[in-house]
């Protein structure tokens, strides 16, 4: 028993693989392709019986007509991004299976047509018919079709297209930078948008170079062809002693065959190369895009169809087929032009509809004049011309969707949802001005264009593209308004290029954050301690009303909102509130003391891009010079600084601080913290933006460099 065992183990280990191991290899694809490809190697070296040939140019057929079908029914050429790699192994297959055929040729050619096999053999009779000369002729032809038409042509807008996706990637790049900077797209969309730009300059430079296989293709194709008509003359008549006319006849009835087998797959192929780099820009199957576009002009079909019937009526032309492709484009216009009619009066409608019944309900129910009493927090005012930045004719409400997103976003940095924005028409503005106001006073204005784009040097030079210069109405800087047809221009010299919907919600979201403290309500200052955790809801509980107000916390939010400070962790905020409350109710020292709590959000806030916190430190002069202009005691403490001092004051901050920002810094100012308030209420007034920190308020394991002193 043990023995019969141990021999069927063996026999089991060193037979031939079994059904189910084979089955495995092949539901493996990388061993698929790994094997396949061997095979290609393999045939470059060994000789192929014929009947093999047959199996495997039917293969490249087949492979051929499989890419060009994916080819024309893809929606975007990047879904066929293997097409480079498809291309070598295909054009590899090819040039094997050439060399194949040659040796089947050159050695068997004197036994009759079917000697390369019964492809080759009916490719040259069916090609031919029984007239070498004419398999020639059109087996050349169809080289330079291949070469001259379309590959030279595919391969060309490969190279351009490869050249200006490479030049256009740091324009692109900026503009998904500016999107996520103003909140419309979050960090994944963002990264998934700059994978699919790589991916695409990688697709086309990648055409680009795998146009050269086909190129080669067809130079090859040629010179197998000169090889084997006169090298198989040349070894039936010398060699087996054919005559020259049935040498010829046969070898060149086997060669052309030979050539057409193989150049109707390359030209395949080439057509569909042609088909995925000529798609960029057209989205959907080839032809949808085709046929939306040649139909969408009922004035060009209807020209076409006038042609065709005056053609049919000239002497000696047959009428028939023009007569019939003249009714037919006909038809086709006119049923275009129905269609196109159809679609903008339902357009229409549905734009006049909420118009009806708001006119409806107005009449129905006439406002009480209370109503007008009522103030909104936020109203942005658009003259005329900006009214299809949010009614646009496509259907799209850029402005609103780019502040919904805003509001989004800086609930996230600053931890509490900014009011809803009213956004209405006013006549009485210029037709592309606009008016953003904050509990109704006018917080900012400027002039924008709907259908344009506005264009800026990061350098702040002037941009050299023709248009409407101007000011950007949030930072000041020099900028231009261009024709859409500019964009792309703009783009490729590297400027910033950003639409009007996008500045006017930057001007919106800085002058949010510049008055975020008037927009913390005290009802919003209820909903956010109502939604904290149980647990500080406790601390809550221990500290309201008995130590402190809701109106007190709502001063202590809205001084650390006034210096950009997040209240996004409230419960570190009030259990610093809860701690000062020790020895002090006044908000502003309570507010020093939370600060110091929130060292770590603070200096990660101000962080540069290189992981340090670029500082500026006040010098002992100015810190003994603020120490000693302080009067009063306690919490009446108050700055009383001679004004020649304070315009000194100014006047130095600010040129330590242009300088740091010419060197690429953005540092913070430090105090002590006994006098940072004051010196705060004094920066903020010429340099609102920059953040000034006490040494209180600098994380232990913050990593510090110094930029200078004051």
């Amino acid at each position: 028993m043990v023995d019969v065992t141990a021999g069927q183990g063996q026999a089991k280990s060193s037979g031939f693989p079994s059904l189910s191991d084979i089955g495995g290899i092949i539901k493996r694809g990388d061993l698929t392709l790994a094997f396949g490809v061997l095979t290609i190697l393999v045939v470059l070296i060994l000789p192929l019986p014929s009947v093999v040939l047959d199996l495997f140019l039917a293969i490249s057929i087949t492979l051929s007509i499989l890419i060009l079908m994916t080819a024309l029914f893809i929606q975007a050429p990047l879904e066929f991004s293997a097409f480079p790699t498809v291309l070598l192994i295909s054009t590899m297959l090819r040039l094997s299976l050439n060399l194949a055929s040659t040796r089947l040729i050159l050695s068997h050619g004197h036994e009759g047509t079917a000697a390369a096999g019964h492809v080759i053999e009916a490719f040259g009779n069916f090609v031919m018919g029984g007239n070498f000369v004419i398999g020639i002729i059109v087996f050349t032809i169809l080289v330079i079709v291949n070469f001259v038409v379309i590959t030279k042509g595919s391969g060309r807008i490969a190279e351009v297209a490869a050249r200006f996706h490479l030049d256009s990637m740091p324009g692109k790049q900026m503009a998904i930078d500016a999107d996520l900077s103003a909140g419309l797209i979050d960090e994944k969309v963002a990264k998934q948008r700059r994978k699919e730009l790589e991916d695409e300059s990688g697709f086309f430079g990648a055409m680009d170079g795998a146009s050269k296989f086909v190129r080669g293709d067809a130079i090859a194709g040629l010179l197998v062809v000169f090889i084997n008509v006169i090298g198989g003359i040349i070894i039936g008549v010398a060699q087996q002693g054919m005559g020259f006319a049935d040498a010829a006849r046969s070898y060149t009835l086997l060669t052309v065959g030979d050539g057409l087998v193989t150049q109707v797959p390359a030209l395949i192929v080439s057509t569909a190369a042609g088909l995925l780099v000529s798609k960029a820009g057209i989205s959907g199957a080839a032809d949808k895009a085709m046929m939306n576009q040649l139909s969408g002009y009922p004035q060009a079909l209807g020209m076409s169809s006038g042609v065709m019937l005056v053609l049919s009526l000239l002497p000696g032309i047959p009428m028939l087929p023009f007569l019939l492709l003249g009714s037919g484009a006909g038809w086709l216009a006119w049923t275009s032009r129905n269609r196109s009619h159809a679609a903008k009066a339902e357009e229409k409608r549905a734009a006049d509809a909420p118009a009806a019944a708001a006119a409806a309900a107005a009449s129905a129910a006439e406002e009480p004049i209370s109503t007008a009493l009522k103030i909104d927090d936020l109203k942005i005012e658009l003259g005329y011309a900006l009214l299809p930045l949010v009614n646009a004719p496509d259907g799209t409400d850029r402005l609103t969707d780019q502040i919904k997103a805003l509001r989004r976003s800086l609930a996230t940095e600053m931890g509490f949802v900014m009011p809803a924005v009213r956004i209405l028409d006013n006549v009485q503005l210029e037709a592309n001005t606009y008016v953003i106001k904050i509990k109704e006073v006018d917080a900012g204005t400027g002039r924008i264009w709907a259908n344009q784009f506005m264009v800026m040097d990061p350098a702040g030079n002037q941009v050299t593209i023709p248009g409407t210069h101007t000011t950007e109405p949030t930072f000041g800087l020099p900028a231009t308004w261009v024709e859409a047809a500019f964009k792309e221009e703009a783009s490729l010299k590297g400027y910033t290029v950003v639409d009007a919907a996008t500045v006017l919600s930057t001007h919106l979201t800085e002058l949010l954050k510049g008055n975020m403290s008037d927009l913390l309500s005290y009802g919003e200052v209820q909903k956010l301690l109502k939604d904290l955790p149980k647990e500080q809801g406790e601390l809550v509980k221990d500290i309201v009303p008995n130590q402190i107000t809701v109106s007190g916390i709502q001063r202590v939010l809205q001084l650390l909102l006034a210096e950009r400070i997040s209240i996004r962790d409230l419960s570190t905020i009030l259990e610093g509130i809860a701690d000062a409350l020790a020895f002090s109710r006044n908000p502003a020292t309570i507010v020093e003391h939370v600060r110091a709590r929130l060292a770590r959000q603070i200096c990660a806030q101000n962080i540069s891009m290189n992981g340090y916190l670029p500082l500026i430190a006040l010098s002992a002069k100015w810190e003994q010079a603020f120490a000693e202009s302080l009067i009063g005691t306690g919490e009446e403490r108050s700055l009383a600084m001679q004004p020649s001092k304070l315009s000194e004051f100014m006047t130095v901050v600010r040129d330590r601080f242009e300088q740091a920002a010419r060197e690429g810094e953005a540092p913070v100012l430090v105090t002590s913290a006994a006098i940072r308030p004051f010196v705060r209420s004094l920066v903020e007034r010429f340099r609102s933006q920059t953040t000034v920190l006490s040494q209180a308020e600098i994380h232990p394991r913050a990593r510090l460099k110094t930029v200078g002193s004051v």
